[in-house]
């Protein structure tokens, strides 16, 4: 009998990425394809759909050629996606919007009213803190500032949704998904009534509940061939990024916490029961039926230093291994230089989307370099605090390994490592949520009895030590860090007023 393989599919904020594995979890080929982020006005993010959907399509055929192997070869394609987006379907099933992504703040103004309206009671039932960045308050959003649009769209669909319903015809939304919505009960496994009302719409406006398991066959011909595959290849809905992240790297057990800095970034861990913190700080997410991933998003992460490069000092930092490289002439601390990197408001550890970023302790010693040190730093710290509140919630972690594209520099692993004054594990394939869905893939196909036999996998990974001295450097920074945040804190909003006046 012919080996089978399984693709893992991760449809992100800025790449769809494909990975073609073994069923032992060893990766045979890997693909990318980019698109655009819109963003007409400081405050909007947005995805045009399709361009997604030819993203996944174009993934999925380059990494059927590169591997070459035969469509009966595969045993099936599943899914993980990036959370908290929403497109509105009209009557015809026709986008009546693009994508509004995770990073889009229009809906701060009604989140804000929603927190003070609904205290924290939704959050504890959904898990998914009150923020714009929740299809909940988009609805809102939307309904209040684009009545006309709102009142056209016939179903409210995340980014996975739309994709499954190309290939297949058929709106379906994983339990994973779902409960980064904001409109869905961690506990009951079902939309949350509260929720919905508050939104003003009904679960026919919402698509169907299934399993992370869940597998349909028989896709449009013409996208088979497109991809490569068999019509009858399984497709399996996954789950969402963060959670199959911490299953990629089989951070799975109590206490085994996950960095991850992309696009954005975040700190999760996995648990047996569902648990939200008593101030709201932390979400409560769904991995299965029976795991539950507790954590922060960070709103910035990889996107800050793409912005610190492509500005003013663009010139003399041409690229990302240049960058990197630079940051070495700076000894830890950038001349006591902080950053809080919060250029498009904050998710965790702040919750509050009007937070903006800043520099703080500049002199005459500072160079463009110590900048960007200082940008790469702040990010670090800024998780390090995500981490503390967790920790406060389910315990200091007992491992924590580190992924996502940051961990290609090894200048950005051991200062994280020396930031967090802990040791760091580095699985050496970074695409942690491609394999998070194909483990999901191999259990919907019976290969697997449990999600835990990930551990079973022979995954290589690269473990960097904190360095004494430059540890002691950040944990004397770190209360200066916070103690600024919270006295920044009270001037954001000023700030915001200050911009709209002149704007």
């Amino acid at each position: 009998m012919q080996k089978k393989y399984v693709i893992g599919v991760d449809i992100g904020t800025t790449s769809t990425k494909a990975v073609l594995f073994k069923q032992n979890g060893e990766a045979v080929a890997t693909s990318y394809e980019a698109y655009p982020l819109f963003r007409d006005t400081p405050a909007m993010a947005e995805q045009n759909p399709d361009s997604l959907f030819q993203a996944v399509l174009k993934s999925i055929k380059l990494v059927m050629k590169k591997a070459a192997i035969s469509p009966d070869r595969i045993l099936c394609v599943s899914f993980s996606s990036a959370m908290h987006s929403l497109i509105a379907m009209d009557e015809n099933d026709k986008p009546l919007t693009r994508s509004i992504t995770w990073a889009d703040n229009r809906a701060a103004e009604y989140a804000e009213k929603l927190k003070k309206a609904e205290g924290l009671s939704i959050y504890h039932r959904t898990g998914t803190p009150i923020h714009p960045m929740s299809p909940l308050t988009k609805l809102i959003w939307l309904r209040e500032e684009h009545a006309e649009l709102f009142n056209k769209a016939k179903k409210f669909i995340g980014i996975k949704e739309y994709i499954f319903f190309q290939l297949f015809g058929r709106y379906m939304i994983d339990y994973s998904v779902a409960s980064s919505t904001g409109l869905f009960n961690i506990r009951d496994f079902k939309w949350d009534d509260s929720a919905l009302t508050i939104a003003k719409i009904t679960e026919n406006e919402l698509s169907e509940l299934v399993s992370p398991t869940e597998k349909l066959i028989g896709m449009v011909p013409k996208y088979a061939t497109q991809m490569g595959l068999l019509p009858e290849t399984p497709f399996v809905i996954g789950g969402s990024d963060g959670c199959l992240s911490n299953l990629g790297v089989g951070a799975v057990k109590p206490g085994e916490a996950v960095v991850t800095i992309g696009t954005s970034g975040a700190i999760r861990m996995v648990t047996k029961e569902p648990f939200t913190d008593p101030e709201g700080k932390t979400f409560c997410y769904v991995l299965d039926e029976q795991h539950w991933v507790i954590g922060g998003a960070v709103n910035n992460g990889g996107n800050i230093l793409e912005w610190a490069s492509k500005t003013y000092l663009s010139k003399e930092f041409s690229s990302y291994s240049r960058y990197m490289d630079e940051l070495k002439k700076v000894p830890a601390g950038s001349l006591g230089l902080f950053f809080h990197p919060y250029l498009n408001g904050e998710r965790a550890p702040l919750w509050n989307a009007e937070a903006s970023g800043s520099f703080f302790g500049i002199n005459m010693m500072h160079r463009p370099v110590h900048f960007m040190r200082a940008v790469v730093e702040g990010i670090s710290f800024n998780l390090y605090a995500v981490l503390m509140d967790l920790s406060k919630l389910a315990g200091p972690p007992k491992r924590i390994t580190a992924t996502g594209g940051f961990s290609r520099s090894p200048v950005w692993r051991q200062l994280l490592s020396d930031v967090f004054d802990y040791p760091l594990e580095f699985p050496e394939s970074i695409e942690s949520s491609c394999l998070g869905a194909a483990v999901i893939g191999l259990k919907s196909m019976n290969v697997m009895n449990e999600i835990t036999e990930i551990e079973l996998m022979d995954v290589l990974t690269y473990l960097h030590k904190p360095q004494l001295q430059e540890a002691q450097v950040y944990k004397r920074m770190f209360p200066v860090y916070k103690q600024l945040s919270q006295t920044f804190a009270v001037a954001y909003h000023q700030v915001s007023e200050f911009k709209q006046t002149i704007e």
